[in-house]
């Protein structure tokens, strides 16, 4: 069929067609943004889930939600070699050069320069132009303590914000790759949000283990945040990811071959789009067959193998390639650390530092003390029919 007309979007954060079994996140989303914005409590967000799972695309439609509510918003995705403020710094100061150009909001956007100018300064962030006539605010946001100053300039933000009957929306995606000190000073930010009142949210998107490093950072996080499970469609969504888009372009599938779409995926949405998208290419004419499907699923395996899963591997030593490799061996997970360490013939003290090393890569989590599997969903099965 004419790939042009293909409505299957695999990407990472590519928006899918259909926002199959997301619904009700979206609008707890929607619910929250709307209450902050009118001077209510509502929590702020972190979505945990393995990768390929949209993580990204609901930040990004919370984004498009916070938007239409009156919010500024800004988007960061934490890379591993750069700090946090250098990543905040200049989206505070375009949102407050947006609020600068309101009336109501000019006299305090000017004071929140100010603060935004001692914190640029306190941890010697490469301000570049900088507002003529802004002298930084002695005493605020300038002690160097991040906990602290975070807190002041996210205050100072949020009252410019208030004062001209807005919001911010701060999005953060891969927030597991923020150091311990990072998160700790984003959930105090969100607890003087809460207690100052102030129109200021934070979601966020990241692996499992989020979950556990923020309530180890901050103990109250778990009364800040609400932690939505971000995992792979039911069957009944994953049926909907693929049909809806395929009858909207006048096509349908037969249901043998949507059940080993369904199969192939395990319901996760990247794979899903990955797999709708060869069977379009494949099929020559509606409906789509198992056939269709065979011959797609050997496509997408090609593909997988080659991009998302290969990328992936690279970023792994030998060393740790063999660890990952003997998790394979035994199955499906979560694995047992000691019949990992077994499988290796070495005991699992040995291995704490190579595992410690494949988990900061973001490469596995453990789900429970003594477990570990997979962050990237079909990563065994990769590594089992993959010769090294």
């Amino acid at each position: 069929m004419d790939p042009l007309r293909n409505p299957f979007s695999p990407g990472a954060g590519s928006r899918p067609p259909e926002l199959a079994g997301r619904e009700d996140i979206v609008s707890a989303a929607n619910v929250a943004l709307g209450r902050v914005v009118m001077g209510r409590s509502a929590q702020s967000q972190i979505f945990l889930g393995l990768r390929g799972t949209g993580k990204t695309v609901l930040l990004n439609e919370v984004l498009e939600i916070a938007e239409r509510s009156n919010y500024l918003t800004s988007f960061i995705e934490t890379p591993e070699n750069k700090s946090l403020t250098e990543m905040l710094y200049p989206q505070m100061r375009q949102v407050l050069r947006k609020l600068s150009n309101l009336e109501a909001a000019k006299q305090s956007a000017r004071s929140a320069f100010r603060v935004l100018r001692s914190f640029a300064s306190t941890f010697k962030i490469a301000i570049g132009d900088v507002e003529i006539g802004i002298d930084p605010e002695l005493g605020t946001a300038d002690s160097g303590n991040l906990e602290i100053d975070l807190a002041e300039i996210f205050e100072a933000v949020g009252n410019a914000a208030k004062s001209a009957g807005k919001g911010w929306a701060l999005l953060i995606d891969e927030v597991q790759y923020l150091d311990d000190e990072e998160l700790s000073a984003v959930i105090v930010a969100v607890h003087r949000m809460s207690q100052r009142n102030l129109p200021v949210m934070v979601f966020a998107g990241g692996l499992p283990q989020v979950a556990k490093l923020s309530g180890d950072a901050k103990s109250y996080a778990e009364r800040l945040f609400v932690y939505p499970e971000i995992g792979a469609l039911d069957a009944s969504a994953a049926r909907e990811a693929i049909q809806k888009p395929l009858r909207s372009e006048g096509v349908d599938i037969i249901p043998e071959a949507l059940d080993v779409v369904i199969n192939k995926t395990g319901g996760y949405p990247f794979f899903l789009q990955e797999w709708g998208h060869h069977a379009w290419n494949t099929a020559s004419q509606s409906p789509i067959t198992l056939d269709d499907v065979n011959k797609a699923s050997q496509k997408a395996l090609e593909r997988l193998d080659s991009g998302f899963f290969r990328v992936r591997l690279d970023r792994l030593t030998r060393a740790e390639i063999d660890y990952v490799k003997a998790m394979a061996v035994l199955g499906r997970g979560p694995y047992k650390v000691n019949d990992v360490a077994q499988a290796l013939g070495m005991e699992p003290k040995a291995l704490g530092p190579r595992r410690a090393s494949i988990i900061k890569k973001g490469m596995i989590y453990a789900p429970s003390y003594g477990d570990i599997d997979f962050t990237v969903p079909l990563f065994d099965d990769f590594l089992r029919r993959t010769r090294f």
